[in-house]
């Protein structure tokens, strides 16, 4: 079996996140970048499905900039196989369009039976790729499982939704998301991380790839961005026998009530 894990180079979510107000886009010079912590999840879950299945191959995939294999080497230290990076300018801004499009080639590149990706990344927040990634591919979707079992013809999971629980089954090939329900990630050890060094990260541009970045595709656009304002002072109420009434005033005053 081949599983294909998506991952994704991030800025740390322990700082302060900042936005180059010029473009809008995340400047990612402002942080240090690591590799989102909802994709070692996906990992942990391929590695160790591949660890009771030695025939099983484990791929990374990443769009990003040059620095993307730093942060895909911890996938690889987890047991990973080998990785493969698309690298092209023309990503800069990428919208889930361009993205789920050029994620699309480069799986059908690579080759797949499962697709694993986490249902959320920490910068973007929109959650759409690994539906769009499946609707062009063509295979069936599973998404933010809290469970996960693999199996040679199919996956099983279960979802929490606001009525309960649902279980759901997908044959393969698929693309699945997973939440943050699943096993942490493993701690890479030294022999992990030093095979990763010398583990093969394939690397592809959009033109390799049968991608044009430039055709008449639907694409969004950003037509403003503004820095998050101060914080202000909140209200201070001091009950002269009155609190409950100044209470009352605020939250109507504030369309709360």
């Amino acid at each position: 079996m081949k599983i294909v894990v998506l991952v994704k180079e991030v800025a740390d979510t322990w700082k302060e996140r900042k936005l180059d107000l010029e473009t809008g886009l995340l400047d990612r010079e402002a942080n240090d970048r690591v590799l989102d912590e909802i994709n070692e999840r996906a990992t942990e879950a391929a590695v160790s499905f591949a660890e009771a299945h030695p025939d099983t191959e484990v791929v990374v995939l990443s769009v990003g900039p040059a620095s993307v294999p730093n942060a895909m080497r911890k996938a690889l230290a987890m047991g990973a196989t080998s990785g493969f990076h698309v690298l092209d300018a023309s990503m800069v801004g990428a919208d889930l369009t361009l993205t789920a499009e050029v994620l699309a080639k480069a799986v059908e590149r690579i080759g797949f039976d499962l697709v694993i990706a986490g249902n959320i990344s920490t910068d973007g927040n929109a959650g759409m790729i690994p539906a769009m990634l499946a609707e062009r591919l063509g295979v069936a979707h599973a998404t933010n499982l809290d469970t996960l079992v693999i199996s040679d013809s199919e996956i099983r999971g279960e979802r929490e939704t606001d009525g309960g629980v649902l279980a759901i089954t997908a044959q393969l090939p698929a693309v699945i998301s997973i939440s943050e329900r699943l096993p942490d990630a493993r701690f890479p050890g030294f022999k992990g991380i030093m095979a990763a060094k010398k583990k093969v990260v394939e690397t592809a541009d959009l033109a390799e790839l049968g991608v044009d970045a430039d055709a008449d595709l639907p694409r969004s656009i950003m037509i403003a961005v503004s820095e998050k304002p101060a914080r202000s002072a909140g209200v201070k109420i001091v009950d002269e026998g009155d609190a409950g009434q100044q209470l009352a005033d605020f939250l109507v005053q504030n369309r709360l009530v």
